[in-house]
């Protein structure tokens, strides 16, 4: 079984000519939002009461002294973004807007001025006062401008004059505060920790005497070692050196133990030099090299012999006893040694357990020795600084807030601009407008172009119909439209994949999407073409061809299936020699039965021995079965699509139906195309061969007219 195929679809791209397409088609849209914008702001710019402005200057610094403090304290400190933002808010609150209201009494002023029964709240006329006020900061500098507007010039200096002095006033006064208040507070915090002092002072004498302590060193923060830092390091070396040496001698004794006499002779004197052991084996040597010259020369019964023999006896006993006095002495040396580490490690673990104990038992008294020390030094430290705050006070401070520029009244207005209304409102309709047809344009999810259908149905386009096509079999074969048809009879006729596909459907997705107009076109360009072509009406439902070739529809395809008639006595000829038209003949009940009957799939059959060419027309697939049947009964079916009439899934689905029942989907007709609005997608579908056909002398023939008839078979006429 073969993997199925997997088809990627292309990514979408649109251009730069997609949306220039799409601005022509919705230009209405783009119109109507535009100018119901632009009147809408011209209307109310022209409505708006005009609006007088005044600006007042003030540097804004953050607190500083004129000369250094005595605590070094940075009150100069760098670049802040966050700073002339937070004084913005400072200078729209009601801490400073309460004070301009009660200096300038706008709960009565105000009153009087909007007419109001009643003296207004100062909450209100803080709300009302921060919609007037408009905060800029000047570029690059320590500067705010603080704007008012009012429809009273006058008015609107008197307020930005009153919000910046007032504004002054409470940084002053905040900052007096905060120094004197700040420093009442170090001072009680010092009377505080001085009590703590006091407390913890006779807490830590009781604990003295309980424990017995004997603490002379004042800063020792801990009790002292019985063990001092070097006794500890000499008892630790002496302690390692012992190791080392019980170590050395143990592995010497270990590695002896196991020898023999005789390897013990050998390896003994290097391993543990001893001069008797030494001057016994040398001497026991030349006593067994004499043995040996006495018996080679005088035998063993001769009494030097016997004597010499004697005396290697003797030597051999004392180096035994030599070796296991030295072996012995070995391992008393091991024990000694080891006994010593032992000795060494006691001593300073003992002097160790003293030290923890004598420290668990002066924890508290330390602990809270230590706790003393912490608050006495913090102690000082608060009162070093009470005594540089009292100082810094004394120092003159330069001014955080300077009026530099009071504001004077404006009698020129400043609101509503109309000029930059109008034209932002021109701006943004068209911004609107264009914004909403790409809107309306991404929601719309027909089909608009030839990329659409490709990518959608992955199937091929062979044809592209204009709008507003007539009938060729009137029009002739010089009809402005008849070119589109003939060119979807070239893309049909090399799309074949064999000379003998012959019969052909044409279906679409829903009613009204131009399959009959198209079908009876296409079989008019085959027959002018030479092909011997029939035309079938097999749309049982709602037939329309016997319509457009003005004939009766009284006995046709019905007739013939139903054995009423003949063949020769249901086709009919028409004003085109090479077409001939089987109507649909009178409408059955159920039509199902006679499309799938064997009767029609013989008269297919035989359709296809005596015609060129055989075309059906058919119902929609979508709403009937007759197409389906069709499809899967006919060789080739074309697919119609008319333009921006129904969604693709519908077209979609519509193919899926052909390819289940097993139809040869040739390829789809994208119908009912404005060209003069699709000229850029489609001018090389129609306009560019009408142009081309129609610019050239009447006598020559399209290229295109020639190209498929070297593949084409005429057959005779029956």
């Amino acid at each position: 079984m073969e993997p199925q195929k997997i088809v990627t679809q292309p990514e979408t791209r649109l251009h730069f000519l997609d949306y220039w397409r799409i601005i022509r088609i919705r230009k209405t849209v783009i119109l109507a939002v535009f100018l119901l914008v632009l009147i809408t702001a011209t209307v109310v710019t022209f409505i708006l009461p005009e609006s007088f402005a005044s600006t007042a200057r003030i540097r804004v610094e953050r607190e500083g002294y004129d000369i250094e403090p005595i605590t070094g304290r940075p009150y100069q400190q760098g670049y802040d973004p966050y700073f002339i933002q937070t004084e913005f808010e400072v200078i729209q609150s009601s801490l400073v807007l309460n004070r301009v209201v009660e200096s300038l009494n706008l709960n009565e002023a105000w009153q009087k001025k909007f007419g109001l029964p009643e003296k207004l709240k100062t909450e209100e006329s803080v709300a009302l006062l921060k919609r007037m006020i408009d905060l800029r900061p000047v570029r690059n500098t320590s500067l705010i401008e603080i704007r008012v507007f009012s429809d009273d010039a006058d008015e609107a200096a008197r307020l930005a004059n009153a919000i910046a002095e007032k504004y002054r006033d409470y940084r002053l006064e905040e900052r007096k505060k905060l120094t004197l208040g700040g420093l009442e507070i170090l001072k009680e915090q010092f009377q505080e920790h001085e009590e703590k002092v006091r407390k913890a002072q006779e807490e830590l004498f009781r604990i003295r005497k309980e424990l017995g302590i004997s603490d002379y060193d004042p800063a020792s923060m801990s009790p002292s070692p019985q063990l001092e830092p070097e006794t500890m390091r000499r008892l630790e070396t002496l302690r390692i050196e012992a190791e080392a040496r019980y170590t050395a001698r143990e592995k010497l004794l270990n590695s002896l133990t196991p020898l023999t006499r005789e390897e013990l002779k050998k390896v003994l004197p290097t391993a543990v030099p001893d001069q008797l052991l030494t001057s016994l084996l040398q001497e026991l040597a030349l006593a067994e090299q004499r043995l040996i010259a006495l018996r080679k020369d005088y035998g063993d019964q001769n009494p030097e012999t016997v004597r010499v023999a004697a005396q290697v006896e003797d030597l051999n006993k004392k180096v035994n006893d030599r070796i296991d006095g030295i072996l012995e002495g070995l391992r008393k040396t091991v024990e000694s040694a080891k006994a010593e580490v032992d000795s060494l490690r006691a001593e300073v673990e003992k002097a160790r357990k003293n030290d923890l104990e004598k420290a668990d038992a002066s924890r508290p008294y330390y602990m809270k020795k230590q706790e003393l020390s912490e608050l006495i030094q913090f102690r000082n430290i608060l009162a070093m600084r009470i005594a540089a705050d009292q100082t810094d006070v004394k120092i003159p401070r330069s001014s955080v807030v300077e009026i530099v520029e009071r504001a004077v009244p404006n009698y020129v207005a400043v609101r509503p601009n109309k000029t930059l209304n109008i034209l932002l409102g021109a701006v943004i309709g068209l911004i609107v407008g264009v914004g909403l047809a790409f809107f309306i344009e991404y929601l719309d999810t027909s089909v608009k172009t030839i990329d659409d259908v490709e990518r959608a149905l992955q199937a091929p386009v062979l044809g592209v119909i204009p709008q507003n096509v007539g009938n060729l079999l009137e029009e002739g074969a010089e009809s402005p439209h008849a070119e589109a048809y003939r060119v979807l009879r070239t893309n049909l006729l090399f799309s074949r994949k064999d000379e003998r596909l012959n019969t052909l459907c044409v279906v679409s997705a829903g009613g009204g999407e131009g399959k009959t107009t198209t079908i009876f076109n296409l079989a008019v360009v085959f027959a002018q073409a030479g092909q011997r072509v029939l035309l079938c009406d097999s749309d049982l439902r709602r037939p329309a061809l016997h319509k457009l070739f003005k004939v009766s529809n009284s006995i046709g395809l019905t007739s013939y299936l139903l054995k009423q008639h003949s063949l020769e006595e249901v086709i009919q000829t028409t004003s085109l020699p090479t077409l001939d038209f089987l109507p649909s003949g009178k409408l059955p009940s159920s039509s199902m039965g006679l499309l799938s009957s064997s009767q029609m799939k013989d008269l297919i059959a035989e359709l296809k021995q005596r015609y060129d060419f055989v075309f059906f027309d058919s119902p929609p697939i979508m709403g009937v079965s007759d197409a389906a049947i069709l499809a899967s009964l006919l060789d080739m079916t074309l697919q119609v699509i008319q333009y921006r009439r129904y969604p693709q899934p519908m077209y979609i689905r519509a193919k899926q139906m052909i390819e289940k029942v097993g139809g040869n989907l040739v390829g789809i007709v994208l119908n009912n195309i404005n060209v003069a609005q699709e000229e850029s997608y489609y001018y090389y579908y129609s306009g560019y061969y009408h142009d081309y056909y129609y610019t050239r002398s009447p006598e020559a023939k399209p290229e295109e007219e020639k190209a498929p008839e070297d593949k084409l078979k005429i057959k005779p006429k029956y």
